[in-house]
C-alpha cells in the first residue's frame, strides 16, 4: 500500500473507530438483542418472545395504525403547503423575502419542549386561545386532550407547523434552480401562470418534492416528540401512541430491550419500504 494511502487511512482511523464503536456496533448488537428474551436473567435466544409477539400484540397494531394515519394525512398536506409557501417566497412581488424565509424556517430551531408547552397552552380546554376562538363563533369548545380524534388532529397540526417551513426552504432551492428562460418562453407562447405552475414548475420540482417526501416519511416513522410532550405520552388511552413512543415505552419504561429492538427494526424496514415505494411511483417513465 502506498505511503500516501496509508497516511490517509491513518487520519481517517480515529473517525472510523468512533463510527464503528458508536454507530455500526450498536446497530448490529440491537439486531442480535431482538432475538433474545430480555425479560429473564440471563437473556436467552427466543424468536417468539419478540418477533413473534409483533404479530399478535394489540399495542403494536395500535401504534402502527396511528403512525400510518399521521403519515397518510400529514405528509401530503405538509408537502402541498410547503410547495405553495416556496412559490410565494420565490415571488418577486414579495417584499422582505429574507425575513419571511427566516420566519418560515424558525419553527425547526425552536426547542421541542418549548413549542410543545405552547401548543398545550393554546389548545387547553379551560383557557386556550383556540377554544376561545371556537367559542367566539358559537361552537362548543373541543377537549383536544381527552378525545382521540381531536388529539390526533392536534399532533398532525403540530408536526405540519414545525416542518412545513423546513420543506418549503428545500423546495425553494429547487425553484431557484429552474432557468428563467423556461418561463420567458412559456410567457411568449401565452401560457398562463397557472398552466406554467402545473406543466413546468411541478414537473421540474418533482425530484426535490420526492426528496422531501422521503425525508418526511422517515421522520414520521420515528415520530416521538409530539405525542410524548403534547398529548402526554400518546394519550388519551393510546389514541396518539406512535411506533417511536411504543419503542420508548418498551425499552426505557418496561426495560424490555429485546422487544424494543424488534420494534426499531420493524420501523426501519417500514420506512425503507415506503420510501422505495415513493421512489418507484415517482420515477420518470422510460
Amino acid at each position: 500500500m502506498p505511503f500516501r494511502t496509508r497516511s490517509a487511512y491513518a487520519f481517517l482511523a480515529p473517525y472510523l473507530l468512533i463510527f464503528a464503536t458508536f454507530w455500526v456496533w450498536p446497530i448490529i448488537n440491537s439486531f442480535l438483542i431482538s432475538f433474545q428474551n430480555t425479560r429473564i436473567n440471563p437473556w436467552k435466544y427466543s424468536f417468539q418472545a419478540n418477533w413473534g409477539r409483533l404479530f399478535y400484540d394489540p399495542a403494536f397494531y395500535n401504534a402502527l395504525y396511528n403512525t400510518l394515519i399521521i403519515l397518510v394525512i400529514q405528509v401530503p398536506v405538509m408537502i402541498a403547503l410547503a410547495t405553495v409557501m416556496a412559490v410565494m417566497l420565490n415571488s418577486p412581488l414579495l417584499k422582505a423575502r429574507p425575513l419571511f424565509r427566516f420566519a418560515f424556517f424558525a419553527p425547526v430551531v425552536v426547542g421541542e419542549v418549548a413549542y410543545a408547552a405552547v401548543f398545550r397552552l393554546m389548545f387547553s380546554l379551560d383557557f386556550g386561545i383556540i377554544n376561545k376562538l371556537i367559542s367566539a363563533v358559537g361552537l362548543s369548545p373541543v377537549s383536544w386532550f381527552d378525545n382521540a380524534n381531536a388529539a390526533m388532529a392536534l399532533i398532525i397540526l403540530a408536526v405540519t407547523w414545525r416542518w412545513a417551513g423546513y420543506n418549503a426552504i428545500i423546495i425553494l432551492a429547487g425553484l431557484q434552480s429552474i432557468p428563467d428562460d423556461v418561463y420567458e418562453a412559456a410567457t411568449l407562447d401565452r401560457v398562463s401562470k397557472v398552466q406554467q405552475f402545473f406543466h413546468i414548475t411541478l414537473p421540474l420540482l418533482k425530484p426535490i418534492i420526492l426528496f422531501c417526501v422521503v425525508l418526511s416519511v422517515i421522520g414520521t416513522m420515528q415520530l416521538f416528540t409530539e405525542p410524548f410532550l403534547i398529548t402526554n405520552r400518546g394519550g388519551p388511552g393510546g389514541g396518539t401512541e406512535t411506533l417511536g413512543l411504543l419503542l420508548y415505552r418498551q425499552g426505557f419504561t418496561s426495560l424490555n430491550f429485546g422487544y424494543a429492538s424488534a420494534i426499531a427494526y420493524t420501523m426501519a424496514a417500514l420506512a425503507v419500504a415506503i420510501s422505495l415505494l415513493n421512489l418507484w411511483v415517482g420515477r420518470d417513465p422510460k
